[in-house]
């Protein structure tokens, strides 16, 4: 994960965006491309979408995970320990049934 974060972290620095890159834009971001994703499954049921629209849904997930990662970074999140301290936590909002 670090290696991908710094790569994207160069992709920014190279083209001068870092200044545009704050947390409320880059919130901004996650949601604008969330929604870019939602897009190709408007008017369409699952099946039809992956089908008509894979590869664009493919770039849309990538692009809401980079901006993601970008405010993590700016942050100092890490997403992986946060995600596992999430986990534990809904699973005891969430605890499994017995049957």
């Amino acid at each position: 994960m670090k290696k991908l974060i710094q790569k994207i972290v160069e992709f920014r620095d190279e083209r001068g965006w870092k200044p545009y890159h704050n947390e409320k834009d880059l919130a901004i971001s996650i949601s604008l491309e969330a929604n870019e994703l939602l897009e190709n499954f408007q008017w369409r049921n699952s099946e039809e979408a992956v089908s008509e629209s894979k590869q664009n849904i493919k770039e849309e997930m990538a692009d809401v995970f980079i901006y993601l990662l970008q405010l993590a970074e700016k942050m100092d999140v890490d997403l992986e320990e946060e995600a596992l301290k999430k986990m534990e936590k809904n699973a005891l909002k969430y605890p499994v049934k017995s049957k």
